[in-house]
């Protein structure tokens, strides 16, 4: 098992930032500045051609550190921040590309290819949690939550159905073929949908929020279109994890 090693750390405005290694798995945590106090832990997927410190990554694990006092976790998935390419990654994004460049749709190669991310993805996360959980400020008896959408949906769906640390999660902006997965997730869930969405056809949005097995299950759908989510919705998102993992709101969100 890997441990976590830092290897670089700033703070500003309340957030201490601490990039880490586990492996050779590259991610940032996110913790309050005033001390290592023992904290929930929210676990965040970023989403497809981005990295771990993306500006929607930055912006969300601050709410949730100052709103909070929670720790936020990023790390890159395979292939994107500075982690390697493999030749299978390098033919589904110039696929993915072409298809933009010809106006045909990218959902098929969407899906399939973040299917596969996930199947390398999930096991480097829950090797995280593992070393996360040896840190005295997060420990192992703390609640977790996921946070992810699109790309960040793809990998956290199957994520939370197979590690029941995970007692919260926030999903959405993807497609219905998770919901064969979605099926196996029993824990409270907060899901947006873009109403508008010029990729996602709605219904298929909708078809997979219902495949969840949540008896506590939201459904946030907002006007516009795939990458116009309301930055509301991180804020709403602060509100359902303090509600899960049981923190009250300390600054507004």
């Amino acid at each position: 098992m890997h441990s976590v090693r830092f290897t670089a750390e700033t703070s500003s405005n309340g957030v201490m930032e601490r990039d880490f290694t586990v492996g050779e798995v590259t991610g940032v945590l996110w913790s309050p500045a005033s001390g290592p106090d023992r904290a929930p832990l929210v676990l965040m997927g970023h989403g497809g051609g981005t990295h771990k410190k993306a500006p929607a990554m930055a912006g969300r694990a601050h709410r949730l550190v100052t709103g909070c006092g929670f720790h936020v976790a990023v790390i890159d998935a395979p292939g994107h921040g500075g982690r390697p390419r493999t030749a299978l990654d390098e033919r589904e994004i110039a696929a993915m590309r072409r298809a933009m460049a010809a106006g045909e749709p990218v959902g098929p190669i969407v899906v399939r290819y973040n299917a596969h991310l996930a199947e390398r993805a999930v096991p480097e996360w829950r090797a995280t949690l593992d070393a996360l959980q040896e840190l005295p400020e997060i420990g192992a008896e703390g609640p977790v939550g996921y946070f992810g959408l699109n790309m960040g949906t793809a990998i956290g769906v199957p994520l939370t159905a197979a590690d029941p640390r995970i007692t919260a999660a926030v999903f959405g902006v993807f497609w219905h073929d998770l919901a064969e997965t979605a099926r196996r997730i029993t824990v409270p869930i907060e899901f947006v949908l873009q109403w508008d969405d010029e990729h996602i056809p709605r219904q298929s949005g909708l078809a997979l929020f219902d495949a969840f097995a949540s008896k506590e299950k939201t459904l946030h759908a907002n006007a516009g279109r795939h990458k116009e989510v309301p930055r509301f919705e991180a804020d709403s998102a602060v509100r359902f994890f303090a509600r899960h993992l049981g923190r009250a709101v300390t600054s507004p969100a």
